[in-house]
């Protein structure tokens, strides 16, 4: 198995990043101060993998499909299991996914294309800065879904009721007005296709920590592979306000 889209649906899905305790202080206020791209669902003790508000009889180090393993900020691994990268000083952080409000989005009749498609979801890099805190700043990630104009404001009506997990989408349509040159060629995940009676609509994404991370460039760090998600025993209808 590698993406997590569309499995367990009425579960919430979580981003991992997994940084030592000197820096998990930074990367904490960092999720405070950007809660739609990072909307903090759990947060472990210093060297354990148990997630014990998201799924307390689960292990970090082995319970996800894929990671991936950063030195100095550079990508030295994608494994599927970390054990052997293990240390007693990490911190695991559980950050909300938008792959949780898509079982809501197909209940409602929306169609998700890259559900229907089978692929992992398209990702892109926009000229959007994040807040910095302490060491680490950088470029929001916004995930996309192409969507008829009827079904973007049936999908922003249905997305803000779960902030924990980004919330209403950031931006609809103009993907050029945040930095993005080409759909066709997302920075992670694959592309699809938007038909011309479709807006490209774009959500704050869990894989902005990871662009953050090379930017701060920490001696270690790990994350879940884009689209690899941590499931967790939260049920989506737990999340929803409103």
């Amino acid at each position: 198995m590698e993406q997590t889209s569309g499995l367990a649906p009425g579960f919430a899905q979580a981003n991992l990043a997994i940084l030592p305790q000197e820096l998990a202080g930074d990367f904490q206020e960092f999720c405070r101060l950007n809660p739609k791209p990072c909307p903090l669902l759990d947060v472990t003790e210093p060297g354990s993998a148990i997630p014990k508000k998201a799924a307390s009889s689960a292990d970090l180090r082995t319970d996800l499909p894929r990671y991936r393993v950063w030195r100095d900020g550079e990508l030295i691994d994608e494994p599927t299991d970390i054990r052997d990268y293990w240390q007693d000083d990490l911190v695991c952080f559980l950050i909300g996914c938008s792959f949780t409000f898509e079982a809501a989005l197909i209940r409602a009749g929306v169609l998700v294309r890259h559900i229907e498609m089978g692929v992992n979801v398209p990702m892109y890099l926009t000229n959007l800065q994040c807040a910095p805190a302490g060491v680490f700043h950088g470029p929001l990630v916004v995930s996309m879904r192409p969507l008829k104009p009827a079904d973007a404001i049936a999908a922003v009506q249905i997305t803000a009721r779960y902030p924990d997990v980004h919330g209403a989408p950031i931006h609809l349509g103009l993907p050029e007005q945040i930095g993005i040159a080409d759909l066709a060629r997302p920075d992670f995940g694959d592309p699809v296709p938007v038909h011309d009676d479709e807006l490209p609509v774009f959500w704050a994404c869990g894989v902005t920590p990871q662009s953050v991370i090379m930017s701060a460039k920490p001696p270690l760090a790990i994350t879940h592979s884009p689209g690899c998600m941590f499931l967790t025993d939260i049920r989506d209808d737990d999340l929803a306000v409103g």
